[in-house]
């Protein structure tokens, strides 16, 4: 697995929310979001966005740039 799936399942789990939730909040099926968290597709750049703001957290972060989440606060 690597790091973006890693850190979608980890971020989506700290906000206690379940993978329906989050294909709700993207408007997409549940199918496809379960294949990002599983790696087998990569999403697009509207959807990284949506992801990142609705996390709080930098895509750069998201995709493992960098390690900090707030990056995009500075």
């Amino acid at each position: 697995m690597d790091t973006f799936n890693q850190r979608l399942k980890e971020l989506r789990r700290l906000k206690k929310q379940r993978q329906v939730d989050l294909a709700i909040i993207l408007e997409m099926t549940i199918r496809n979001y379960q294949d990002y968290e599983a790696g087998k597709i990569d999403p697009p750049t509207s959807k990284l966005i949506a992801l990142a703001d609705y996390f709080d957290v930098s895509i750069d972060y998201l995709v493992g740039r960098t390690d900090n989440p707030n990056s995009h606060k500075q």
